[in-house]
């Protein structure tokens, strides 16, 4: 499991730390491994031209000392201070020491190129000196950002006006959600993460590795029968939208439930049952439902037949319009929402924009404000619980799936797992893993089923670890 903590508990760890070693030992071993990792970038250290963009604090001074590491072993380093007047004492004596200069302004040239501008305490836009600087990163050269790249929120990863987008972020002590959640994730790069001691408790974030998902899947057992494992309901299609019905069954079928029913017009599923004769269908036990891919705007009643029964429901599409908050607060059974940015956007009453630019705070607002366990989908995918507990973020995935179709599989996948048992937190982010773990193996460009088809070599691939 990879976690991530907010700027105050990372904080208040270094303090308590600080407290018990020497001054100045977290920035040493900051520095040293920011170094180590610049070394391993670098042909070679010797003659290579090495750039330190600086801000005025502790980000600042890793990147002195790291600097003045590299300075020792040949190469020829030049800090740039956004604020000369503030510059860490401590580092610049030892860039200086080192055979390192301050320029007052950047290089035309360089090989690497270190961010440490601001820390994971900066808020909002960067001010205009550290922009213009960002702005004047010399092409082609690598870019290694110190703890966060700079212009990036470490918490929620929004991104107001200009940020330095890194080919590899160095991060302390521990991952920030900032560098796990777009925009910001995007502009992270590789990011290598640097033990300093810290010490944690429960995150804010985390994020699912493949042991993580193989230790959930639903496996069958000697005495399971297709009953046993589970039997998903799947109210999707239309006339206008059969193709969403086809989809939603091939992610179920691939989605662990020993079965799949189908429910909704004669004529889709006849549509559903030439391409997967093994889907039951009619009406009948399940236990689980997913409810809206295509419904179009008939598909209403369908919705509040399913959010009546005492079993588990996925809401998906078309599904999501005109939801009762107070309505799926009161439900005895789990409630697990998948909208994409534009749907979550009409769900909160925001604007798209506003839910892209914080994709964190929208996925926390859906679950606060339904009592459902939210997925907001898009280029990083997020799992907010309903209730106390960290977020999921989702690692796997593609810009290939930004094809239609690809949600309608996600969501069948998905309520299969529910179906299977799995909580809907889990269900939801073993699913969202799954199916971004099948558009890599597929490549791209693809096309959904394609993704349906890849998911069984996407569970073997996380069984095998």
């Amino acid at each position: 499991m990879r976690t991530a903590y907010s700027v105050e508990t990372v904080r208040a760890a270094e303090r308590e730390l600080m407290a018990r070693l020497p001054e100045g030992t977290l920035m040493r071993r900051a520095a040293g491994g920011l170094a180590a990792v610049c070394i391993r970038l670098l042909p070679r250290a010797y003659g290579a031209r090495v750039v330190l963009l600086v801000g005025p604090g502790d980000n600042g001074g890793d990147t002195l000392y790291a600097g003045a590491k590299l300075a020792r072993r040949g190469a020829g380093v030049t800090a740039v201070a956004m604020d000369p007047d503030r510059v860490h004492a401590g580092g610049l004596a030892a860039l200086r020491a080192a055979g390192g200069r301050l320029a007052g302004a950047v290089p035309e040239r360089a090989d690497l190129v270190l961010d440490g501008l601001v820390g994971i305490g900066g808020r909002g836009p960067l001010r205009p000196a550290a922009a213009a600087l960002v702005e004047r990163i010399p092409a082609g050269a690598v870019v290694v950002a110190v703890d966060l790249p700079s212009g990036v929120d470490a918490d929620t990863g929004e991104v107001a006006g200009a940020a330095v987008a890194a080919d590899v972020t160095v991060t302390f002590g521990a991952y920030k959600p900032g560098l796990l959640i777009d925009p910001g994730a995007s502009r992270a790069g590789v990011v290598h993460l640097v033990d300093i001691g810290l010490a944690f408790g429960p995150p804010e974030l985390e994020a699912l590795q493949h042991a993580d998902v193989a230790g959930l899947l639903p496996e069958p057992t000697a005495s399971s029968d297709k009953y046993r494992r589970g039997v998903v309901g799947i109210v999707a299609g239309s006339a206008r939208y059969p193709g969403a019905a086809v989809l939603a069954v091939a992610g179920a079928l691939r989605g662990g439930a020993g079965a799949v029913r189908y429910v909704g017009p004669p004529a889709v599923a006849d549509a559903v049952l030439a391409r997967y004769p093994e889907t039951l269908i009619g009406t009948g036990r399940v236990q689980a439902w997913v409810v809206g891919p295509g419904l179009g705007d008939e598909g209403g009643p369908e919705v509040r037949e399913a959010l009546s029964q005492p079993v588990p429901v996925l809401v998906d599409a078309d599904g999501l319009r005109g939801l009762d908050p107070a309505g799926l607060r009161a439900r005895s059974a789990p409630t697990l929402l998948t909208p994409h940015a534009g749907e979550a956007a009409a769900l909160l009453g925001l604007a798209r924009e506003t839910v892209e630019a914080g994709r964190l705070a929208a996925a926390a607002g859906l679950s606060e404000r339904y009592g459902a366990v939210a997925l907001l989908k898009g280029s990083t995918t997020l799992v907010a619980p309903a209730g106390p507990g960290p977020v999921r973020v989702n690692p796997t995935g593609t810009p290939w799936l930004a094809t239609a179709g690809s949600g309608d599989v996600l969501a069948g996948v998905a309520g299969s797992l529910l179906a299977a048992g799995l909580p809907a937190v889990d269900a939801g982010s073993v699913a969202a893993y799954l199916h971004g773990l099948a558009a890599r193996l597929t490549g791209g460009p693809l096309l959904a089923h394609q993704v349906a088809k890849a998911l069984p070599s996407a569970w073997r691939e996380v069984g095998r670890r």
